[in-house]
């Protein structure tokens, strides 16, 4: 009798936890909107165009945005979870692939600005446009998402300022300086370098920018292509989707060196949630199936059914990792650390990766995120930095910059030959 009465307070006393628990992560996250509607969330790198090209031949109404997708589609992004993510404002990456011939990249990057600009045309009391940070607050106090359009690659301008302007124009407000691939003026992280950084019309390609009031993206990019843009740039600089090298040993994120710099360039470092940039168990994980691919490759010559069959055998004995939100808060944490508060953003990049952190399925994850921060002390003031007065500050530092060039004349630079 004593132990099945001892039993009983144990159970109930284990059910009384787990629902405090439950109740105080729901408080946390029900704290974090309530930031939210007086502070726009702003996330640096959302793909969602080119997943409606990929899966969806660019048609915007081939899914109902408006309805949570999660069960029915594989995409990270509708208005639904948009709305329970608390996301005030939103960069649509109009990303094309490094592989693509330099015209192919103008014509179909353009054709990712018409995707976005649809999207947002589709839902008008849903999404507005916004060019610039007032615009973004003007949006965002009429009950909607503000919509800001970025590119991801500069080869997307085939080596034209004239593009760029006109990309400027369509209204792209920040470019990626490359991607996987280094291009004819920049250095990519992924990529066998050939410039030291950027080229002198790589330069060239910043201070257009900056005359335009277009911000200088430098995720993607070497780390001597970081340094020259900051030492080009006269505004300051993005990484509108990386993460912390120091945490994760990904050539993608930010060494320390450049996040010691952030606090004199005025920039921002936008956290992305690839697990691989995030994990270092996933990112070493990647490493060793790549490895193991390259070798039964030339163990298998010209017998991909044999490559296949080693990889699925290889995977089956070496389960997948899976990242964490402690990962995630990780390196927000690390950049808070080494660059400060005041330089630390979100820029998730859904739907342009394809797996995410355990227990996280879209754009509905910001106030798990912000809430776990919160949890590890941060105050109610960090929290709207984090979320987006930080990003709006950059935006309004590059609109001044802009502003301060009005009279300079548009460059007429061209690539020189090496």
């Amino acid at each position: 009798m004593i132990r099945r009465l001892l039993a009983s307070v144990a159970v109930a006393a284990f059910a009384t936890a787990a629902h405090t628990s439950v109740w105080a992560q729901s408080a946390g996250e029900a704290r974090v909107l309530e930031i939210l509607k007086t502070t726009p969330l702003i996330d640096g790198h959302n793909d969602l165009p080119w997943a409606l090209r990929q899966q969806y031949g660019n048609d915007v109404y081939a899914v109902d945005l408006t309805t949570d997708l999660e069960a029915t589609t594989q995409l990270h992004t509708d208005i639904a979870r948009l709305r329970a993510g608390g996301v005030g404002g939103q960069f649509w990456s109009v990303y094309v692939p490094a592989s693509l011939t330099p015209l192919e990249a103008v014509e179909e990057t353009f054709e990712q600005i018409d995707t976005a600009k649809r999207i947002i045309a589709a839902h008008p009391d849903v999404f507005g446009l916004a060019t610039t940070a007032d615009q973004v607050d003007a949006v965002f106090a009429s009950g909607r998402i503000a919509s800001l359009i970025g590119m991801e690659g500069g080869y997307s301008i085939d080596d034209s300022l004239a593009l760029l302007r006109e990309f400027h124009r369509a209204g792209a407000r920040y470019m990626t300086l490359t991607h996987s691939k280094t291009t004819t003026w920049a250095d990519s992280a992924t990529d066998a370098p050939k410039w030291g950084g950027l080229s002198p019309f790589g330069e060239d390609v910043v201070r257009e920018m900056n005359r335009l009031g277009m911000m200088v993206d430098v995720s993607h990019v070497s780390e001597d292509t970081m340094l020259d843009a900051m030492r080009v740039s006269d505004a300051p600089v993005i990484f509108s989707h990386s993460s912390a090298r120091a945490i994760t040993a990904h050539p993608r994120n930010v060494p320390d060196r450049v996040l010691r710099m952030m606090p004199e360039d005025g920039g921002i470092v936008m956290i992305n949630l690839a697990p691989g940039f995030v994990s270092e168990r996933v990112r070493a994980w990647n490493a060793d199936r790549a490895g193991e691919e390259a070798r039964l490759k030339t163990l298998n010559p010209g017998d991909p059914t044999a490559v296949e069959a080693g990889l699925t055998a290889w995977s089956a004995a070496h389960p997948t990792p899976e990242a964490t939100l402690a990962d995630v808060v990780a390196h927000i944490q690390h950049v808070r650390q080494v660059a400060g508060v005041d330089h630390v953003g979100l820029g998730a990049d859904f739907d342009g990766i394809g797996s995410l952190p355990e227990g996280m399925t879209g754009v509905d994850a910001y106030p798990r995120i912000l809430a776990a921060l919160m949890d590890a002390g941060w105050t109610e003031a960090d929290i709207r930095k984090i979320a987006g007065e930080n990003l709006l500050r950059v935006m309004r530092a590059v609109e001044a910059a802009a502003a301060s060039k009005a009279s300079e004349r548009p460059s007429l630079a061209k690539p020189t030959a090496g």
